[in-house]
């Protein structure tokens, strides 16, 4: 019975919770159109790409269909790709209106992360050509909408952010997908509740690096990407930079459909290659601090479980009014569960039965996260 009432606490109070995390907001497509300007800034496009073959073709067709009212440029680092993502680079830059340069990263220098070299390279051929206002950092498997980069820039404008991200919609059609996908963007709000990150002085800071805008200026008082060059998540580094030690104003918001991520996880096995790369150092290493997650995803998704089974149990075997208890806590703790997944399985357009899966999906996020303490990232990761 114990089990059943913390778990019910836990989830009650994900609910009550005052920045209301469960409801997947803000939502860059509920947001007005941006208001035409008489001058846009200078936007220059960094994408690090490697074995990415499939997916350059499309993600850069998509970029050279922006309707952008200023100058854009792109430039895509390949970085040591043992496929053709340079050649297909390369001839999308031949064929496209759009100014686009494809440049062969350097070798990976020491204590660097791959992701991250490749951008700084992307940087600093724009700095060499144009000195662009602004930077969109961006995934070789991001498509964006033709209105994506005026919203984008336009957004970040009105509300005088120095740095706005957009969580790309991720691919939810295999079964992996639907059982895995969902709840890492309902884990994600939970971790980083977005009406907190990005609200000025608030420790919380969130971005999400498949599409990152920022001032060029921002970046250098951050430090430069050279101040977060070993980090594996990248994303999160950087924006802690731009609002903790520049101190400017940040914002990420979640994609619907201008911001689509095209990669697939047709398998768990694919999903938890990316879990794995970083799980452990989101918890920045720390034992102790691994220890409490697993302790809190146990009592969380199993506690509901185990309270309705010996409820269930403890009930026909005539043990009292303690069973009865329990098997009612763990169905409330189950119901409270799924009500928080409410909104997000609605988001990617499932039932009501991928939300009462959510226990298999939180242990198997929680056994994800301690392999990745057990065994590293390996299998991921650009080194």
């Amino acid at each position: 019975m114990v089990i059943g009432a913390l778990a019910l606490a836990c989830w009650a109070g994900v609910l009550l919770h005052p920045a209301r995390p469960w409801d997947l907001r803000p939502v860059d497509d509920d947001d007005p159109p941006p208001p035409d300007r008489p001058a846009w800034p200078a936007v220059g496009v960094v994408i690090p790409a490697r074995n990415e073959a499939e997916s350059i073709g499309p993600t850069l067709g998509a970029l050279a269909r922006q309707d952008y009212p200023g100058e854009m440029r792109i430039v895509v680092v390949d970085e040591r790709s043992s496929d053709a993502t340079g050649a297909v680079a390369r001839e999308m830059a031949r064929v496209s209106a759009m100014p686009i340069e494809v440049i062969t990263g350097e070798p990976l220098p020491d204590g660097w992360a791959g992701k991250v070299w490749g951008m700084d390279q992307g940087v600093r051929r724009h700095d060499a050509l144009w000195n662009p206002e602004w930077l969109l950092l961006t995934d070789a498997d991001i498509r964006h909408a033709p209105d994506s980069l005026r919203r984008l820039v336009g957004d970040a404008l009105e509300r005088g952010v120095a740095l706005d991200s957009r969580m790309a919609r991720l691919r939810c059609e295999s079964f992996a997908e639907r059982l895995l996908i969902p709840p890492f963007v309902l884990f994600f709000f939970l971790l980083y509740p977005l009406r907190w990150a990005n609200r000025a002085g608030s420790r919380t800071a969130s971005a999400a690096g498949g599409c990152v805008l920022v001032t060029a200026g921002a970046l250098s008082e951050a430090g430069g990407l050279q101040s977060i060059r070993g980090a594996l998540i990248d994303d999160l580094s950087l924006v802690r930079r731009v609002k903790h030690v520049a101190a400017l104003p940040t914002r990420l918001a979640l994609s619907r459909t201008r911001v689509v991520s095209t990669r697939p996880y047709e398998g768990i096995g694919d999903a938890w290659t990316m879990v794995r790369r970083s799980a452990f150092t989101q918890l920045r290493r720390n034992w102790l601090l691994l220890a409490g997650v697993l302790a809190v995803l146990l009592l969380m998704f199993a506690g509901p479980i185990v309270a309705m089974v010996a409820g269930a149990v403890g009930a026909g075997t005539g043990a009292g009014a303690m069973a009865w208890w329990a098997l009612g806590l763990g169905i409330a703790g189950w119901l409270a569960m799924a009500i928080a997944d409410g909104p997000t399985a609605r988001e990617f357009g499932l039932g009501v039965g991928w939300q009462l899966a959510l226990p298999i999906s939180g242990l198997l996020y929680g056994a994800m996260t301690l392999d990745s303490a057990l065994r590293g990232p390996r299998g991921g990761g650009w080194r």
